[in-house]
């Protein structure tokens, strides 16, 4: 169930799905997703579905992971990226193999020890990641030329908002569990520019640290 095969159906499935950047795809096929879940997942490791974590949290689904990363590159490899929610670390497994630099919070502890086990056992040496309170954001390490969400808030906060560089690219759920949109947020000079992506559901974004 974690072999070749079935990383090359999942990467088949995302393909028809429209996800078309295949170094995105390439990514996907590459990571090993059996070894960010439980080991009694491992065998739906690569089915395109959303598996608990844990913590009431989950791993999200292969299609989302791909598409809000897509997303993200689509104006080049940025530098910098700031991820909020670390969750088991996959996606920001897959943010590390095209940011020069991702920095990385987690509100709940046991999730960010497990994650931090993953990079340095995968040899991730351009991950950083603190247990803070992901809707304030990473000041210090500010402006980012990405900032991608993985929880979902009622409305974008302005905190992130301020630190996205110019041309950066915020990649977003926003909504109430059942009604919630992914939206693609670029910083230019004068403003933002809001695009919709896709209906989607994610755990609602929390303040404080669990």
């Amino acid at each position: 169930m974690t072999s070749q095969r079935s990383r090359d159906r999942l990467v088949i499935q995302l393909r028809e799905m429209g996800i078309r950047s295949e170094s995105v795809l390439a990514s996907i096929r590459s990571t090993p997703r059996h070894i960010f879940v439980d080991e009694a997942l491992a065998s739906r490791a690569y089915d395109n579905t959303a598996l608990p974590i844990g913590h009431n949290q989950t791993i999200s689904q292969p299609y989302i992971v791909a598409r809000m990363t897509e997303a993200l590159l689509e104006t080049g490899e940025p530098d910098r990226v700031l991820e909020i929610g670390t969750g088991c670390g996959y996606q920001t497994a897959i943010l590390a193999q095209f940011a020069r630099q991702v920095y990385s919070i987690e509100r709940i502890k046991a999730l960010l020890a497990n994650a931090r086990e993953r990079f340095q056992s995968l040899n991730y040496r351009n991950i950083k990641s603190i247990y803070g309170d992901g809707g304030q954001g990473w000041p210090e390490n500010a402006p980012y030329q990405g900032i991608l969400v993985t929880a979902a808030p009622a409305k974008v906060p302005e905190t992130l908002l301020s630190q996205l560089a110019v041309g950066g690219r915020l990649i977003i759920p926003i909504g109430h569990s059942g009604q919630q949109k992914l939206l693609s947020i670029t910083r230019t000079d004068d403003g933002y520019v809001e695009k919709h992506l896709d209906g989607v559901s994610f755990v609602p974004l929390r303040t404080g640290m669990g």
